[in-house]
């Protein structure tokens, strides 16, 4: 297996991550049309999973004072995740080594 598909399976937590961040980062903080919230679809005009996605998309965006108002966890969230993401890349780092490289060859 190449080294690069097991690096991305050691780490695939912390790309799952930072691709939602990615994907929030992009997303408009106004948007409500375009939803996979089941409870939107229900017929509920607020959710809580749906406030801490646009807070995170507004945070994103610089405004903060909106972040707050989506729901006060937002920014808190993406240092979560974020310290998250830092961490699953750093208990993996023994990929990095030398000696692994080999390893992976010798399989």
């Amino acid at each position: 297996m190449p080294y690069y598909f097991l690096f991305l399976r050691q780490n695939l937590e912390a790309f799952i991550w930072l691709s939602a961040l990615l994907m929030l980062a992009f997303m408009n903080p106004e948007n409500t049309q375009a939803t996979l919230c089941l409870w939107h679809h229900v017929g509920f005009d607020s959710c809580p999973g749906c406030g801490l996605g646009h807070s995170v998309s507004a945070a994103f965006h610089g405004r903060l004072g909106d972040s707050f108002s989506y729901h006060p966890f937002g920014i808190f969230a993406i240092l979560v995740l974020l310290a998250r993401c830092l961490t699953v890349f750093q208990q993996n780092k023994y990929l990095f080594t030398s000696k692994t490289k080999n390893h992976v060859k010798n399989l």
